[in-house]
Protein backbone atom coordinates (compact mmCIF):
# COMPACT_ATOMS: atom_id res chain seq x y z
CA UNK A 1 0.00 0.00 0.00
CA UNK A 2 1.25 3.49 -0.72
CA UNK A 3 1.97 6.38 1.06
CA UNK A 4 -1.24 7.97 -0.46
CA UNK A 5 -3.43 5.11 -0.26
CA UNK A 6 -2.76 4.89 3.94
CA UNK A 7 -3.56 8.50 4.59
CA UNK A 8 -6.76 8.17 2.25
CA UNK A 9 -7.57 5.36 4.23
CA UNK A 10 -6.78 7.23 7.67
CA UNK A 11 -9.05 10.32 6.32
CA UNK A 12 -12.05 7.80 5.97
CA UNK A 13 -11.40 6.81 9.67
CA UNK A 14 -11.18 10.23 10.49
CA UNK A 15 -14.58 10.87 8.72
CA UNK A 16 -16.23 7.73 9.76
CA UNK A 17 -15.16 8.98 13.97
CA UNK A 18 -16.28 12.40 13.01
CA UNK A 19 -20.08 11.58 11.43
CA UNK A 20 -22.63 12.28 13.38
CA UNK A 21 -24.39 9.06 15.00
CA UNK A 22 -28.01 8.51 12.97
CA UNK A 23 -30.99 9.77 14.20
CA UNK A 24 -32.91 7.35 16.72
CA UNK A 25 -35.78 5.27 14.85
CA UNK A 26 -39.08 6.75 14.76
CA UNK A 27 -41.34 6.17 17.95
CA UNK A 28 -44.05 2.87 16.85
CA UNK A 29 -46.80 4.38 19.46
CA UNK A 30 -46.83 6.73 22.13
CA UNK A 31 -45.56 4.84 24.51
CA UNK A 32 -42.66 4.62 22.67
CA UNK A 33 -42.66 8.17 22.26
CA UNK A 34 -43.10 8.78 25.87
CA UNK A 35 -40.07 6.63 26.64
CA UNK A 36 -38.04 8.62 24.42
CA UNK A 37 -38.90 11.85 25.48
CA UNK A 38 -37.93 10.68 29.47
CA UNK A 39 -34.74 9.13 28.36
CA UNK A 40 -33.60 12.58 25.96
CA UNK A 41 -34.41 14.85 28.74
CA UNK A 42 -33.45 13.11 31.36
CA UNK A 43 -36.84 13.78 33.28
CA UNK A 44 -36.80 11.60 36.41
CA UNK A 45 -33.12 12.83 36.95
CA UNK A 46 -34.32 15.99 36.91
CA UNK A 47 -37.41 15.10 39.06
CA UNK A 48 -35.49 13.57 41.60
CA UNK A 49 -33.05 16.85 41.80
CA UNK A 50 -35.99 19.27 41.96
CA UNK A 51 -37.05 17.12 44.69
CA UNK A 52 -33.85 16.93 46.57
CA UNK A 53 -33.26 20.51 46.33
CA UNK A 54 -36.86 21.32 48.18
CA UNK A 55 -35.46 19.24 50.67
CA UNK A 56 -32.16 20.64 51.01
CA UNK A 57 -33.96 23.85 50.94
CA UNK A 58 -35.90 23.03 53.93
CA UNK A 59 -32.89 21.31 55.98
CA UNK A 60 -30.80 25.05 55.39
CA UNK A 61 -34.31 27.06 56.53
CA UNK A 62 -34.27 24.40 59.99
CA UNK A 63 -30.48 25.43 60.35
CA UNK A 64 -30.99 28.83 60.48
CA UNK A 65 -34.09 29.11 62.60
CA UNK A 66 -32.99 26.46 64.75
CA UNK A 67 -28.94 26.73 65.23
CA UNK A 68 -27.88 29.81 63.20
CA UNK A 69 -30.23 32.54 64.72
CA UNK A 70 -30.45 31.65 68.40
CA UNK A 71 -26.52 32.31 68.30
CA UNK A 72 -27.55 35.75 67.42
CA UNK A 73 -30.02 35.94 69.65
CA UNK A 74 -27.31 35.14 72.33
CA UNK A 75 -25.63 38.70 71.37
CA UNK A 76 -29.47 39.82 71.34
CA UNK A 77 -31.12 38.86 74.55
CA UNK A 78 -34.75 39.36 74.84
CA UNK A 79 -34.91 40.10 71.22
CA UNK A 80 -37.05 38.00 68.88
CA UNK A 81 -35.25 37.95 65.78
CA UNK A 82 -38.15 37.54 63.61
CA UNK A 83 -40.19 40.26 64.94
CA UNK A 84 -37.27 43.23 64.57
CA UNK A 85 -39.27 45.75 62.48
CA UNK A 86 -38.03 49.21 61.30
CA UNK A 87 -41.24 51.02 60.82
CA UNK A 88 -43.87 48.76 58.49
CA UNK A 89 -40.25 46.67 57.30
CA UNK A 90 -39.47 42.97 58.90
CA UNK A 91 -36.21 43.78 58.79
CA UNK A 92 -35.89 40.22 60.92
CA UNK A 93 -37.05 37.93 59.03
CA UNK A 94 -35.88 39.78 56.08
CA UNK A 95 -31.98 38.89 57.83
CA UNK A 96 -33.07 35.13 58.67
CA UNK A 97 -34.24 34.74 54.76
CA UNK A 98 -31.16 36.36 53.55
CA UNK A 99 -28.92 34.06 55.91
CA UNK A 100 -30.82 31.28 54.45
CA UNK A 101 -30.30 32.60 50.74
CA UNK A 102 -26.23 32.88 51.22
CA UNK A 103 -25.80 29.46 52.66
CA UNK A 104 -28.08 27.75 49.92
CA UNK A 105 -26.24 29.46 47.31
CA UNK A 106 -23.01 28.43 49.16
CA UNK A 107 -23.98 24.58 49.23
CA UNK A 108 -24.78 24.85 45.66
CA UNK A 109 -21.20 26.11 44.86
CA UNK A 110 -19.83 24.13 46.09
CA UNK A 111 -21.66 21.02 44.88
CA UNK A 112 -20.83 22.62 41.31
CA UNK A 113 -17.22 23.02 42.45
CA UNK A 114 -17.27 18.99 43.68
CA UNK A 115 -18.82 17.80 40.68
CA UNK A 116 -16.72 19.80 38.18
CA UNK A 117 -13.49 18.91 39.93
CA UNK A 118 -15.05 15.26 40.21
CA UNK A 119 -15.78 14.97 35.80
CA UNK A 120 -11.75 16.70 35.37
CA UNK A 121 -10.69 13.66 37.71
CA UNK A 122 -12.50 10.92 35.46
CA UNK A 123 -11.66 12.32 32.38
CA UNK A 124 -7.93 12.25 33.39
CA UNK A 125 -8.33 8.35 34.37
CA UNK A 126 -10.30 8.07 30.98
CA UNK A 127 -7.30 9.35 29.02
CA UNK A 128 -5.00 7.23 31.31
CA UNK A 129 -6.56 4.05 30.60
CA UNK A 130 -6.96 4.66 26.67
CA UNK A 131 -2.95 5.29 27.43
CA UNK A 132 -2.70 1.76 28.77
CA UNK A 133 -4.60 0.26 26.15
CA UNK A 134 -3.06 1.94 23.63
Amino acid sequence: MSKEEEVLEELKKIRELLSPPPPPPKPKNLFEEFKQFLEKYKVVGIAVAFIMAIYLGALIQSLVNNLVMPIIELFLPGVDWESVKAGPFRVGAFIGDLITFVIVAFVIFMLVKLTTQFGEYSKKIQEKVGQVID
